[in-house]
């Protein structure tokens, strides 16, 4: 593994969590980012859903402070991949698992965390060289699903995303997730729509707390 990933990959097992960022209106992005950041979320993903999401990739990671990292979600296919890269993406996350897409993104020694369901989806990935797999939709699984694929499968870095709340993020981390994918439970539509970024700022730090909460009580 290149140097870029493996900081890339450190950088996000210590924060614990991925801000997955699915907003419609372009223009609320740089907000968005920047009350996640507040925060202290120090890895954002933009999904491919948001319009114009490479310009925007472009036009912010540029800006952002060095400890915070962007990243492009919702990506499946190398093109896209390398066209988020171009742009300043840090890593890739993508909803299934596609070897091309894995291959692209270390061209450029960028990690990428194709997204899996199965344990046998899971482990085949990791073998073609995923840096973390996000395992989703996580929604249907629970915890208790990441703490039974990992009793055989102990090498491979695992990041549930679909289902993730507050409520039991803690859970997760407890289960040995090396990292959650949060989305609307921390960037909910409506307080995107009203502009309410001081209460996705205080979601962001208390899904950062609640993180830092369950690392300890494992420790």
């Amino acid at each position: 593994m290149g140097q870029q990933r493996t900081d890339t990959v450190a950088r996000i097992e210590a924060c614990g969590i991925v801000a997955v960022i699915r907003i419609q209106d372009p223009s609320k992005l740089r907000a968005v980012v920047g009350a996640l950041a507040a925060g202290g979320v120090r890895a954002l993903e933009v999904t491919m859903s948001v319009p114009h999401a490479i310009a925007l990739i472009a036009e912010i990671a540029p800006t952002l402070p060095e400890d915070v990292i962007l990243g492009a979600g919702t990506v499946v296919d190398p093109d896209t991949a390398r066209a988020a890269i171009d742009a300043g993406a840090r890593y890739i996350v993508g909803p299934v698992f596609r070897p091309e897409v894995i291959a692209a993104c270390h061209e450029r020694d960028v990690a990428v965390m194709p997204g899996c369901f199965s344990p046998t989806e899971i482990l085949s990935a990791w073998e073609a060289g995923a840096d973390m797999v996000k395992v989703f939709p996580a929604t249907a699984l629970g915890p208790t699903y990441i703490r039974d694929v990992l009793a055989p499968l102990p090498q491979v870095k695992l990041m549930p995303t679909g289902g993730v709340s507050l409520e039991n993020a803690g859970d997760w981390i407890r289960a040995g997730s090396a990292a959650i994918g949060v989305g609307s439970a921390m960037v909910e539509a409506r307080l995107v729509a009203s502009g309410d970024f001081a209460a996705i700022a205080l979601r962001a730090a208390r899904f950062v707390e609640a993180v830092r909460a369950a690392r300890e009580r494992q420790s």
